[in-house]
C-alpha cells in the first residue's frame, strides 16, 4: 500500500510504503529531539541551578557559622592566654611583696629580741643587788658603830648576825650549800688541791678537808669544792 507522506518539509519520500514510514518516523523523531534538545538543557540547568542555589546558600551560612565559632574560640583562647599571661606577671610581684613584709616583720623581731636580751642582761643583777642592799647598810653601821667597841664577843655577835642575814638572801635565790667533808671524791664536784695520807682508814679516797666550799645554784654546780684528799 501506498501512503502520501503528510510531512514533506522534513522528509525525504514523496510516496511511503510500511518501511518507508517506519524511516519516516524514526526521522521525524530525531529531528524533534533535536530541536528540543537545547531547550531540555537549558531545563534541565535551571532545574539543578534552582536546586543547587538552596544547597550553595546552606553552604555559605554553615561557612559563616563556622567562621564565627572559629572566630569565638581563637578569642576565648586570647583571653585566657591574656588572662594567663597577666596573672604570670603579677606572681612574681605578690610574691616579692609578701617576702618583703615577712623579712621586715623578722628584722623587727630581731630587734626586739636583741635589746630584750640585752636589756636582761643590764638588769640581771639589778634584783641580787637590791636585795643585798641592807647587808651593806648593815656593815657600815657595825664599822660606825664598834669604832671605839671594846667587847669582842659583841662584836662577833654582830658579824654573826650579819653573815647569817646575808646566807637567808643568797638561799632564798636558789644557792645552796655543797657538803664535801667525809664523802667520796668526786671530780664532777670536787678539785683535788692536795693528797694527804688518810689519818683514818675509812679516809682513803675521801675528802679529808674542804680548803675552799663548793656552791650550787638551783641545783647545778656554781663553784666546784676545793678540797684535801686522804689517800
Amino acid at each position: 500500500m501506498k501512503i502520501v507522506c503528510m510531512c514533506r518539509k522534513i522528509c525525504f519520500f514523496d510516496i511511503f510504503d510500511s518501511t518507508s514510514m517506519t524511516a519516516c518516523r524514526k526521522l521525524r523523531l530525531g529531528l524533534i529531539f533535536a530541536t528540543k534538545r537545547p531547550k531540555l538543557n537549558r531545563v534541565i540547568m535551571s532545574v539543578e541551578k534552582e536546586a543547587q542555589e538552596p544547597l550553595n546558600q546552606e553552604a555559605q551560612e554553615n561557612s559563616a557559622q563556622e567562621s564565627e565559632q572559629q572566630d569565638s574560640a581563637s578569642e576565648h583562647i586570647d583571653q585566657s592566654n591574656d588572662t594567663k599571661q597577666s596573672a604570670a606577671a603579677t606572681e612574681p610581684d605578690e610574691f616579692r611583696e609578701k617576702f618583703v613584709r615577712i623579712y621586715a616583720e623578722f628584722e623587727n623581731y630581731r630587734k626586739r629580741t636583741n635589746q630584750e636580751r640585752i636589756d636582761l642582761i643590764a638588769s640581771a643583777n639589778a634584783g641580787l643587788l637590791k636585795d643585798l642592799l641592807p647587808v651593806l647598810d648593815d656593815f657600815d653601821r657595825a664599822v660606825n658603830n664598834n669604832e671605839s667597841l671594846e667587847d669582842a664577843a659583841a662584836l662577833r655577835e654582830g658579824f654573826k648576825l650579819i653573815q647569817n642575814k646575808f646566807k637567808q638572801i643568797l638561799l632564798s635565790k636558789g644557792l645552796k650549800e655543797m657538803e664535801a667533808k667525809g664523802v667520796e671524791f668526786d671530780s664532777d664536784l670536787h678539785e683535788a688541791i692536795a693528797n694527804i695520807p688518810a689519818p683514818e682508814e675509812e679516809l682513803k679516797g675521801k675528802v679529808v678537808d674542804d680548803v675552799e666550799k663548793g656552791y650550787y645554784l638551783n641545783d647545778k654546780v656554781l663553784r666546784y669544792a676545793k678540797v684535801v684528799v686522804g689517800q
